[in-house]
């Protein structure tokens, strides 16, 4: 389709509007705030320790040795194959930062309004529409290190009515190829493929015919996924030792409990699919879907009014996935507990916007105030998703050269004067993930992919304090993705600024396991009052202007 002139003017707006927000990490850089949860916690460091480890090629067997004493399989740090593994081995840390948020963000404009302005609301009439959905679309909060998992979606279902429609060509399969370099298949395209091979399926009941290359282009992006993501193929077919994944227990709510979850999960949303819908979108669709209803234009509306209940159903299978229900299926059917087949909600937000473009349209036929109305629904929610920008919703958390605090552990790494690798560290009240984006060796890490035994035996060294807290035991052994030096005084904080007048108070520690898995430091946000309790010495305190942490470096004696 061609262009028209008022539609470039738009979609120039659009990418200076995405400029604008994206402007703050690449002006900023290191003073830039930006997500901290699963992100600057784990993700970003994970990808430099990968970068500098020399295993960034390394076998289906290989190790990560500066984390977990060598037990971390290289093959729970993902697939050489993706371009954000490369983005962050090419650049700095918020170079590569910048460029990742930059390719995730102009790909989903242009996907969603491609997927609108062909096949779900054509017309130049709709563009503005079109093009303001898109753009709200490409500015939702996204979990940075899921790339375009989920926002790639209304891209490849896109290039896939195409090929459906018999309009299929190069670009549809080219899309259909490089989408895989950029995603992940369990953060997202499993659960699209899968929800593809039902489209497919329903064509085939409702007597469309067989479409065999509809179906051959879902297989095709299947084997895709399947060549780029060989390494959690092979883990998943050649699983060896029990690891952490083993004793993850999904099944516990309580039907009314889920019930509430469903609700909350409507309404409100999950953190890594962040749709921000609330304020403005919710109410739309639910203006259109009383418009559908009361002028009965559910025939003429049927695709609105399917994205509508797919919507609520997605809500309630994220929710009674936790239901405590599954629990004999999960006993008998192991896997059901180690893949989380609760992602499908990662559908939402291409439902969500997709719904909001259709919505928006409904409610502007209805004459010239409610034309007024959608343009203005449309607008507030861009701004809204303004105001979500990382810059000011995280301005209160460290920025991100606060929080790895490089030049204050150049400090402790000089103080300590060996090299890295020949000593091990642990941390407390602070993530792991600072001291090894800063190449320290630790015992600690955020993973949820690694050896079953080694969470067992690092529970000895804390068991004491898990005893103490509930709430720390139940989500160490339910879980244990966090494999922390947990506190009971301090339960799931990790993040105690170098301001805290806290001092750590009857911590009790079995230091002897922590040496013999070849501990020799514990990095601590606060002083230890029993330290001699516990056989450790202070060693010495590191403070700097340019962190947000003051380290208690103690020596395990």
């Amino acid at each position: 389709m061609m262009e028209t002139r008022n539609e470039r003017r738009y979609i120039i707006f659009a990418l200076i509007v995405v400029a604008i927000y994206l402007a703050p990490l690449f002006i900023l850089q290191e003073n830039a705030h930006i997500r901290v949860h699963d992100n600057l916690d784990s993700n970003l460091a994970w990808y430099k320790v990968l970068a500098k480890s020399g295993e960034l090629f390394g076998g289906v067997n290989g190790v990560i040795p500066q984390i977990m004493n060598g037990l971390l399989s290289r093959n729970a740090f993902g697939t050489e194959y993706s371009v954000i593994v490369w983005l962050y081995a090419v650049f700095p840390t918020m170079t590569a930062y910048g460029l990742s948020q930059a390719l995730t963000r102009i790909t989903a404009f242009f996907g969603m309004y491609l997927l609108l302005k062909q096949h779900l609301l054509p017309g130049e009439r709709w563009m503005p529409l079109n093009i303001f959905a898109s753009l709200a679309f490409a500015l939702t909060p996204f979990w940075p290190s899921g790339m375009l998992s989920t926002l790639g979606m209304p891209l490849a279902l896109w290039a896939f009515l195409n090929i459906r429609n018999g309009e299929g060509s190069l670009k549809d399969y080219l899309t259909l190829t490089l989408l895989p370099l950029y995603s992940s298949i369990v953060l997202g395209f499993f659960f699209f493929l899968s929800a593809m091979g039902v489209f497919w399926l329903v064509d085939v009941v409702r007597g469309k015919g067989w479409n065999l290359r509809f179906l051959s282009s879902i297989v095709y992006m299947s084997l895709i996924y399947m060549l780029v993501e060989y390494r959690l193929i092979y883990s998943f077919l050649f699983k060896g030792e029990p690891n952490s994944r083993d004793e993850y227990f999904h099944a516990h709510l309580p039907f009314w409990r889920a019930v509430r979850l469903t609700l909350k999960n409507y309404v409100l949303g999950h953190t890594h699919v962040m749709t921000v819908h609330t304020l403005f979108i919710l109410p739309a669709t639910l203006i259109a879907i009383y418009f559908v209803y009361s002028k009965k234009l559910w025939r003429q509306e049927k695709i609105f009014v399917s994205l509508f209940a797919l919507n609520f159903f997605l809500s309630l299978w994220y929710a009674f996935w936790f239901y405590e229900g599954w629990l004999p299926l999960t006993k008998k059917f192991h896997f059901m507990d180690t893949f989380n087949f609760a992602r499908y909600h990662f559908l939402r937000p291409l439902v969500i916007y997709a719904s909001f473009a259709l919505a928006l349209k409904i409610i502007s036929l209805q004459g010239i105030s409610w034309a007024k109305t959608a343009k203005w629904l449309a607008v507030m929610q861009i701004l809204l998703l303004g105001l979500f920008n990382d810059e000011i919703i995280y301005h209160k958390k460290p920025a991100v050269g606060e929080f790895y605090a490089e030049e204050l552990f150049q400090e402790i790494r000089d103080h300590i004067a060996l090299p890295q690798d020949k000593y091990r560290v642990a941390s407390i009240g602070i993530h792991p993930a600072i001291a090894q984006y800063n190449g320290f060796y630790t015992l600690d890490s955020y993973n949820n992919f690694y050896p079953l035994r080694y969470k067992h035996e690092f529970r000895k060294i804390i068991e004491n304090e898990l005893a103490k807290n509930k709430t720390i035991r139940k989500y160490f052994d339910k879980w244990g993705g966090r494999c922390y030096i947990f506190t009971a005084q301090l339960g799931k904080r990790y993040m105690i600024k170098k301001d805290s007048k806290r001092r750590l108070k009857d911590l009790q520690l079995n230091t002897d396991v922590l040496k013999q898995l070849g501990g020799n430091y514990i990095f601590s946000a606060l002083p230890i009052e029993n330290a001699e309790e516990n056989q450790l010495a202070l060693d010495r305190v590191f403070v700097s202007k340019q962190s947000a942490w003051k380290i208690y470096l103690y020596k395990i004696l």
